[in-house]
């Protein structure tokens, strides 16, 4: 098909665009189309009938055509259909309708084959996977409750979370659980609670129901939301057998709504009950730190005084020892230092002029005025004598 030219100043006529746009959607033919009955009109006597047909995971539908006995009894809204089709626009009105030729109801069987297929996908992209599973906190400030409205799910989680802790904060999301909107509005609702700062956890309830009734809890959109959520969430979906693809990527999978609300809160008489018994293990533990420390105190006294004899009876005979020790080497010291000092002095007494004058020798001065007499020549006038013991005057003569 040849592409259309227009330009401002050759636009192209409406009429034109949609017979354009009808030719290209009656190339694609007849094509098999997946998705749920939204809305469903059957009127007697009608050779046409009329139902709404809605994508499973997003919010688009298109009207769907059925001529009289192509539309099964036992096709009704909320099912599961796959359906053979032929595309129709309507110029007039400028909207896509699908003229179904072929519907089929998509069994049990199918619908939990295909369940299967999508959790081994979802698993294999690690969706489900241990580590990725977030801790609830012990305290949460507020829990954001997914449920529906007025339900005997949203009485459980409720009722038993205060009942377990009578202050306990909720911010209700009422939404449908089931029928064509529950998975876009429960989406919602997660991305909300999710992006407000005061819910600590999530909490997605439903009450017991069949396959079909709990579809929108397996649900790939829905799945990936509470994935790519950063507030830890809890999947309380049925009873204890039912097990949605939701119960794999929670955080947390409770059994029941009332399972969920005894996970995310605390039990204040069970916790009072547990401090109590903390007290009393703890105050019975000092009690016997405490007798153990008065028995060691009552013997100590006997053992500080033995302990510091023993102390002061080592600490005297080091001492003792040492003095003995100082006292030989300073005898010692002594001995050695006198007979250095006898020797010192012996050699300075052979080295005196003393010395030499007991041995018989003097020393002659003369009295005018001192000098060494050394030679004869030096002995003029009166002389001064000094010997051993004393000193006298003596006058030279001539021979």
């Amino acid at each position: 098909m040849p592409r259309l030219e227009t330009s401002p100043d050759s636009p192209a006529p409406v009429r034109v665009v949609a017979l354009r746009i009808g030719e290209w959607i009656a190339r694609l033919g007849e094509i098999w189309v997946d998705g749920q009955v939204a809305q469903l009109t059957r009127r007697p006597g009608v050779a046409t009938q009329f139902l709404t047909l809605r994508d499973t995971d997003a919010n688009i539908s298109l009207p769907v055509t059925c001529p009289r006995g192509v539309l099964p009894d036992s096709v009704s809204e909320g099912a599961r259909v796959v359906l053979r089709a032929r595309p129709d626009f309507w110029l007039e009105r400028g909207s896509l309708s699908l003229r179904a030729l072929e519907i089929r109801p998509v069994g049990l069987g199918e619908l939990l084959a295909r369940l299967e297929a999508m959790k081994r996908l979802l698993a294999a992209e690690g969706l489900f996977a241990a580590d990725r599973k977030r801790p609830l906190p012990f305290l949460p400030r507020t829990i954001g409750l997914i449920t529906g409205r007025a339900s005997a799910a949203e009485r459980d989680v409720v009722e038993n979370a205060r009942r377990r802790l009578p202050g306990a904060r909720f911010r209700l999301e009422n939404v449908a659980t089931q029928g064509p909107s529950a998975v876009t509005e429960i989406v919602a609702a997660v991305q909300r609670l999710d992006h407000d700062p005061d819910v600590d956890v999530i909490v997605i309830a439903r009450g017991g129901g069949s396959v079909e009734d709990l579809l929108p809890f397996s649900n790939e959109s829905l799945v990936r939301a509470v994935s790519a959520a950063f507030t830890p969430v809890v999947s309380a979906i049925g009873h204890e057998t039912d097990t949605p693809l939701l119960d794999l990527v929670a955080d947390v999978a409770a059994s029941t709504p009332t399972d969920a609300a005894r996970r995310i809160v605390p039990d204040l008489v069970e916790e009072r009950a547990a401090l109590a018994q903390a007290r009393a293990r703890l105050r019975s533990c000092v009690h016997r730190r405490l007798d153990r420390e008065r028995e060691l105190i009552a013997g100590l006294p006997e053992r500080l005084t033995h302990a510091m004899r023993g102390r002061l009876h080592r600490d005297g005979t080091e001492i003792a020892t040492s003095r003995d020790r100082m006292t030989s080497r300073v005898t010692a010291l002594l001995a050695a230092g006198n007979a250095d000092l006898e020797h010192l002095r012996a050699r300075v007494r052979s080295l005196s002029p003393q010395a030499t004058l007991d041995r018989g020798y003097a020393v002659v001065r003369r009295a005018s005025d001192g000098g060494l007499v050394r030679a004869p020549a030096d002995a003029d006038g009166d002389l001064r004598v000094r010997v051993a013991d004393g000193e006298f005057g003596a006058r030279r003569t001539t021979a």
